[in-house]
């Protein structure tokens, strides 16, 4: 019989509760809850009545008095690195929501944190195990598109706040909400080593928020790509797919649903010589016959909902339970974790927003 992993879950958010409780209540056989907290007690009851398990009204609470082995850590984001460090330093495996920390250095303390307790600390970077981020991931490694030269990758859309995610002191914004998701992204298609960072943020809430409802960012490097992320908040019509990638020798456009790329072998076609007379060319532009191959992938998984939400949960949490249990390999690599935390760090160290009035 497979040893079940218990699990204390601080905070019962939109996170706590919609993500982790809805999935972890499909998983007996690894998972069991067994305790919960959260500042406001009517949302433990849910998670009470579901499982049976016992709740608190703070993790600190749940954290001295529970008996669990994972600590999942969905407080609100701007207490994520302190509960980590609690969660850490009382002797369970950490699970922490995104953002992980706000700055390399509190990110850094996390992950001295685990080795010293000597437990298991993972990121919750669920998007990485997307369907269509890992094919895209296949064909952009399988070398037919050539020389990736153009990421553009854009999650954006119209819509107004006024909750906490408005507020810069509770850690809100475009970046640390939804960023941590095309980062993440961007961070495994860039490839080794830090990025260079330019980004521009605005903000602009009715409600009074001043945390940033836009984002733009572009990383790029040496040897590596040049990837674009949007996050714009005020982008009424679409402008084509989440991804969009250039390469020497093809292209690739699609999202969530479904992907398309078109590319040629750079071997069954002449390498033309370059014209060097005036004269050259009988006033024409360069033209010429590419053999293209056309390809398409859709998404289709039966056992998860339309854009594969949550198939991206259980695969995470099928992941960590072999890190926990079996020793396996993390897919979420936190030196990978630690170059998104840094992007993040340097596009709020470049846009100082002011912030509101109290």
């Amino acid at each position: 019989m497979n040893k079940v992993i218990r699990v204390g879950i601080g905070g019962q958010g939109r996170s706590g509760y919609g993500i982790h409780v809805n999935w972890l209540k499909n998983d007996p056989e690894k998972y069991k809850v067994v305790a919960v907290a959260d500042e406001l007690p009517e949302r433990c009851k849910d998670a009470a009545d579901l499982f049976g398990c016992d709740f608190y009204s703070d993790y600190k609470e749940m954290l001295n008095k529970a008996d669990f082995d994972l600590f999942v850590n969905a407080t609100p984001s701007r207490m994520h690195v302190e509960a980590a460090l609690a969660g850490l330093e009382s002797g369970r495996h950490l699970l922490n929501e995104k953002p992980a920390a706000k700055t390399v250095a509190d990110f850094d303390r996390i992950v001295a944190a685990s080795k010293k307790a000597g437990k298991v600390f993972y990121p919750f970077q669920n998007s990485r195990f997307y369907p269509f981020f890992q094919k895209i991931c296949k064909v952009v490694n399988s070398g037919v598109l050539g020389k990736i030269v153009l990421i553009r990758s854009n999650w954006s859309g119209f819509g107004r706040r006024w909750d906490w995610q408005t507020l810069q002191d509770e850690w809100g914004g475009n970046l640390l909400n939804t960023g941590p998701h095309p980062v993440d992204q961007a961070i495994v298609l860039f490839g080794e080593g830090y990025p260079e960072v330019f980004c521009k943020m605005y903000a602009d809430h009715p409600s009074g928020g001043d945390a940033e409802n836009f984002c733009s960012l572009v990383m790029h490097g040496k040897n590596n790509p040049t990837i674009e992320v949007v996050l714009n908040s005020f982008q009424v019509y679409p402008q084509g797919e989440m991804y969009n990638i250039s390469g020497t020798c093809g292209g690739l456009t699609g999202g969530p649903n479904g992907l398309k790329w078109k590319y040629f072998n750079p071997e069954s076609v002449p390498v033309p010589k370059i014209w060097t007379k005036w004269s050259a060319g009988n006033r024409e532009f360069c033209t010429e016959q590419l053999p293209w191959q056309e390809k398409n992938w859709e998404y289709n998984d039966p056992n998860s909902n339309a854009t594969g939400f949550s198939g991206i949960v259980r695969d995470l949490y099928t992941n960590l339970y072999n890190v926990i249990i079996n020793g396996a390999e993390p897919e979420i690599k936190l030196e990978q974790v630690r170059r998104q935390i840094f992007v993040l760090e340097e596009s709020h160290r470049q846009n100082p927003l002011p912030k509101r009035s109290k």
